[in-house]
């Protein structure tokens, strides 16, 4: 079984309800992270959970983030006993249906992440601003020099683990980074098992995102912090 966390907030126009009512299945269960929301997305989780057995609401009193919402998904996700967890955005960006084409990379033993990759090959449908294109691609340059290794799309909202201690250890700790959580998270498992990046077939750019320019502005400095807090993270657990 999957447990997928969709992290909320103030998503109640963004929400393609139907869509995930229609993957909802119990091989397939979402678990929605209401991250302290002042729209109407409450009541649209609320019809969510109670229109499908598989779908789940969990309800923080207040915003504390996207990476900390993340987090408590998962962890959440973890004690349902499904055999892999994972984390989409909200807006499905990134298709429901890709789900069973990164699931099978799982069937090779050592593989215990599997992470979309937004890469425009022949015959696949990836639309995005340019402008985020471009800043994305200077990021992931830097993210993968934190991370010493090549990964070419640390930020794609579409990320499965397989279920066991690598991600639960992963979890244990609150992450340093507020919106790069993603480099954080595959920092903290690597050198545990096979991380593998999956090429998306679609990916749509959907207007609305959160994260703002200056968001990037901040991304030398943060990744700098974070290449810190990774080399703690390891020191600390031999």
């Amino acid at each position: 079984m999957k447990a997928i966390v969709v992290p909320c907030f103030n998503e109640a126009m963004r929400l393609p309800v139907e869509e995930l009512l229609r993957h909802a299945t119990s091989d397939l269960r979402f678990l929605f992270v209401d991250d302290g929301s002042t729209d109407a997305t409450p009541e649209v989780l609320a019809s969510l959970a109670a229109s499908s057995a598989h779908c789940e609401v969990v309800t923080l009193d207040a915003n504390v983030g996207k990476a900390e919402a993340v987090r408590r998904g998962l962890v959440r996700a973890l004690a349902t006993g499904a055999d892999i967890v994972g984390y989409f955005d909200a807006d499905l960006a990134t298709p429901l249906d890709e789900i069973p084409r990164m699931e099978t990379h799982f069937a090779d033993l050592a593989v215990i992440a599997v992470t979309g990759a937004r890469v425009q090959l022949a015959g696949a449908d990836i639309e995005r601003h340019s402008f985020r294109h471009y800043t994305g691609r200077i990021f992931a340059t830097a993210a993968a020099l934190t991370l010493g290794t090549a990964y070419y799309d640390t930020q794609c909202g579409a990320k499965l683990f397989r279920a066991g201690p690598a991600i639960a250890e992963a979890l244990s700790e609150p992450f340093h980074s507020a919106w790069f959580f993603d480099v954080e998270l595959l920092g903290r498992i690597l050198g545990l098992g096979v991380i593998r990046e999956h090429p998306l077939r679609r990916w749509r750019d959907v207007g609305g995102s959160k994260v703002s320019p200056t968001t990037f502005l901040r991304a030398p400095f943060e990744l700098l912090r974070l290449s810190v807090e990774l080399r703690r993270w390891h020191a600390k657990r031999g």
